[in-house]
């Protein structure tokens, strides 16, 4: 009997275990703080729904940090508004919407999902059934 699966990306088909969900978010989250983000701050996450965004969510829990989640298919004065809102200075995408978006605002610092130790194929082919 294998690991438990926690996620299955849709469009690779490929299962996120429990103990690659852990590795990951603490490997993620040691990145975020070594990159300045400190407990109480605030985060913007804005990725399609998959494992990188469970990854990245986890990080920034496990940092202490504040998950501010901004949805990848808002249109550009709608992610403007919850950018500007969010008061942030990280964000975490990998959309050139979404940085470009931010582009005037309090964000300094965006980080990729490959920036966060991530993006690699994980897990196995799950059969839907």
């Amino acid at each position: 009997m294998g690991e438990r699966i926690v996620m299955v990306d849709s469009g690779t088909g490929l299962g996120l275990t429990e103990g690659q969900l852990d590795a990951r978010s603490a490997a993620a989250s040691v990145r975020l703080r070594r990159r300045g983000v400190r407990a109480g701050d605030s985060v913007l996450v804005c990725l399609p729904v998959g494992p990188d965004l469970l990854v990245a969510t986890d990080a920034v829990i496990a940092a202490g940090a504040v998950v501010w989640p901004v949805p990848p298919e808002l249109d550009a004065p709608a992610l403007r508004r919850r950018i500007l809102a969010s008061h942030a200075r990280v964000m975490i995408s990998d959309l050139p919407h979404a940085v470009d978006a931010a582009d005037g605002s309090r964000v300094r610092m965006v980080m990729s999902v490959a920036d966060l130790g991530g993006g690699e194929a994980v897990g196995k082919r799950v059969d839907a059934g």
